[in-house]
């Protein structure tokens, strides 16, 4: 976090003052994005030219123009953010030369065995393929849009590494605690944006690249971080620290601030500087709608941008960034655990999970205070001993990982020796961080209950919690999609599944400041596939964002390592579908050979941002528009199956030139589903090949999704499956609402 030493409270208090005063001219003028066009006939110093000399123009003064502009846009599409009054916007998009002013929003911020977990082995007899072959990602950049970066940590460092890519042309912008050294090999660009950010957030900020909230340091060293051996967190999780491509370089775009709230002026303007800069890789952990227009953009020039799918699990149609040229990750667990052995004073052992590392205390006064409400513990007194927090009554309004927060600040304001809190399974072990060295558990209510039986049996009530010890392998049961993990179907595209790709998201090891933590969310998800993007970017360099997609959706698991189907965690727990994990869990050496990829021409990524986003008159007029599950996705989403749908596909062969791939067909239940043909053969002569995949529904009910599948297999190492959704409706503009 930021330093208290009074240079820099100083800094803060005047730029805090510069910003104020630049504008507080006019207190109602808000942040408005400018859209102009897409054609950039001139070099970007011009472009930014003629956004000054229009806004000068309307607004009557040159200085006028240069307090009321943030930036300018010149890289993916003509346009700029400036700070503008209602009456002013409204007047502006009556010029002729504007084609779009919207108000500027804000959206939130969305390892050591997470990569072994993926088949990502970086030492030991059989080392990774994917890694040995591609240098571990030498030679790629990743842009991280997030709250900066933290170049001290080792997971930084460049030693071994080469000069920077000639092809690099972007900067390292200095600022507050970020001077040009601090970049370097690894980190070889930097930029900020606080263009209008208001004074509050900046509070506790570095003006500069340096990361003050952590997140981004985080996410920049699980995509790309360089090998730190011994790393852990207060000796949990210990191992070597390592990024999915550890040998790739790191572009940091600062466009998050505080507690990690990004303006959309601003990631605009980053993802611009990332498309002039040279990225190979964009990688946002945020929430929003994907930035359609600046990302469309970056698609088609041959970046993967990968977006977090959002936090809001387990409920349904809360996925975000659900825009088809994106990869949307869902997240899930790892084959540890931190289990925490809870001794009752009656000898009995009982197992919750924690990352308890101190001392272990001895035996202490144990007491029961229900919902654990600063009332109740006020009547309770609960000093000096280990507090069980639980109240089954309100199990079904309470989200666990909300309401731990609150408990735990109530049980330290009481002065409490330590917490047992019992939740429905769900993943909140990150919050224990706040517990700060005394013993904080979390168990399920069955182990409640024995806890329960023993304490009305028991004079004085006592228990003993040891120090948490690390469990991995197979004996746990992993991947989980996490319960925090937003679901599809995405409430404004039903036709495009999302997500695509679920990945490793809780209790992620990696970097913050100089030290490592755990950190869960769509967040940690996000940066693994990103590694595994610049990984077969290295791998294949003339395959396009689509064909990447492709082949991390296409090669997924929907298994675990025994063979059972993937869980969600929830309420209740339940098998999961496509609408949790997408395609299913990433498995970057099968991705590696997928054999064959569903490309796209971003053509098709433009009709739909044309015609679908932002819905101009030629496409309104043009009743040729096609569907939007018509695009060649490697996935299939049908919201509305009235009678029969059919759907083309078209596969690309990217495996040995003469190959013959055989369709397996698993049919949603209550649809019948046929592919024609069924056989596809491959040669030198025909590397791409189209089929029809056809959905009917066998029975006339109002239903809910079902889902199914289609494989193509060649009989060996490819299988290349898309999931397949759909919802049989029988009358018009059904709500699934029962």
């Amino acid at each position: 976090m930021a330093t208290g030493n009074s240079l820099f409270t100083i800094s803060l208090f005047l730029a805090a003052f510069f910003y104020g005063v630049l504008y507080a001219a006019e207190s109602s003028a808000q942040t408005y994005i400018v859209y102009m066009g897409d054609k950039l006939q001139q070099n970007p110093e011009l472009v930014t030219a003629s956004h000054h000399s229009l806004l000068s123009s309307f607004l009557g003064s040159d200085v006028e123009a240069q307090g009321s502009k943030l930036y300018s846009y010149t890289h993916g599409f003509s346009g700029f953010a400036a700070m503008l009054t209602e009456a002013q916007a409204e007047k502006l998009q009556q010029l002729p030369e504007i084609i779009s002013v919207k108000l500027g929003r804000t959206f939130p911020i969305h390892t050591t065995q997470s990569w072994d977990f993926l088949g990502l082995t970086q030492n030991g007899p059989t080392p990774s393929d994917l890694l040995t072959k591609t240098n571990h990602g030498d030679g790629i950049i990743i842009g991280v849009i997030d709250t900066g970066i933290w170049p001290e940590s080792k997971s930084f460092s460049d030693e071994g590494y080469g000069p920077v890519p000639l092809r690099w042309k972007g900067k390292c912008q200095t600022g507050q605690s970020f001077a040009a050294t601090d970049c370097s090999r690894k980190i070889i660009g930097a930029r900020w944006y606080a263009a209008g950010v208001d004074n509050e957030t900046l509070k506790e900020e570095f003006l500069s690249p340096r990361d003050a909230n952590g997140h981004g340091t985080h996410t920049a060293s699980t995509a790309a971080g360089g090998l730190v051996h011994n790393a852990s967190f207060r000796g949990l999780g210990a191992g070597t620290a390592r990024g999915g491509a550890p040998n790739a370089r790191l572009a940091i775009y600062k466009a998050c601030w505080g507690s990690g709230r990004c303006s959309e002026a601003g990631v605009l303007k980053a993802i611009d500087d990332a498309m002039g800069d040279g990225v190979d890789v964009l990688s946002l952990s945020i929430g929003g709608d994907g930035f359609a227009s600046a990302t469309v953009r970056a698609v088609a020039k041959g970046i993967n941008v990968v977006f977090s799918g959002g936090n809001s699990g387990p409920g349904a149609q809360t996925v975000e960034n659900g825009l088809p040229w994106l990869i949307t990750v869902a997240a899930t667990t790892v084959d540890r655990s931190f289990a925490t052995v809870i001794t009752l004073g009656n000898n009995q052992k009982l197992v919750g999970q924690s990352i308890f590392s101190g001392n272990q205390p001895k035996f202490t006064k144990l007491i029961y205070a229900q919902s654990c409400s600063t009332e109740i513990l006020n009547a309770t007194k609960v000093a000096k001993k280990i507090v069980l927090c639980y109240d089954p009554s309100s199990v079904e309004s309470i989200l666990p990982r909300f309401d731990i927060s609150n408990v735990i600040s109530n049980i330290q304001k009481a002065r409490a020796s330590g917490l047992i809190y019992v939740q429905y399974p769900t993943n909140t072990l990150d919050n224990l961080l706040a517990c700060k060295g005394i013993p904080c558990v979390l168990i399920d209510a069955e182990i409640a209950a024995q806890i329960d039986k023993y304490m009305t049996s028991a004079r004085i009530p006592i228990a003993r919690v040891s120090r948490t010890v690390n469990t991995i392998g197979e004996e746990i049961s992993a991947p989980r999609v996490g319960a925090f993990s937003s679901r599809g179907p995405c409430p404004e595209f039903p036709t495009i599944l999302k997500p695509d790709i679920a990945a490793p998201g809780v209790s992620i090891l990696a970097a913050v400041q100089t030290s490592y933590l755990f950190l869960s969310g769509t967040s940690m998800a996000c940066p693994h596939v990103s590694g595994i993007a610049a990984l077969l970017k290295a791998l294949h360099p003339t395959w396009s964002p689509a064909a990447i997609k492709s082949a991390i959706t296409t090669t997924a698991s929907t298994e675990d390592a025994f063979g059972l189907a993937i869980k969600s965690e929830g309420v209740p727990r339940k098998i999961g579908d496509p609408f949790d994990y997408g395609g299913g869990h990433i498995n970057p050496n099968k991705a590696a050979d997928p054999g064959l990829v569903y490309d796209i021409d971003p053509k098709e990524y433009f009709e739909f941002f044309n015609c679908t986003i932002r819905g101009t008159k030629k496409c309104e007029a043009d009743s040729a528009v096609k569907p939007l599950y018509l695009l060649n996705l490697p996935s299939v989403s049908i919201p509305a199956l009235k009678t029969s749908v059919n759907v083309k596909r078209t596969v690309t062969n990217v495996g040995a030139v003469n190959a013959v791939y055989r369709a397996v067909v698993r049919s949603p239940p209550g649809i019948e589903l046929k592919v024609a043909p069924s056989e596809l053969i491959f040669d030198a002569a025909n590397k791409t090949q189209s089929f029809s995949i056809s959905l009917r529904a066998t029975r006339r009910v109002q239903g809910d999704y079902s889902f199914g599948s289609l494989t193509w297999s060649d009989g060996g190492w490819h299988s290349v499956t898309i999931a397949i959704a759909a919802r049989v409706v029988v009358q018009d503009f059904y709500a699934d609402t029962a």
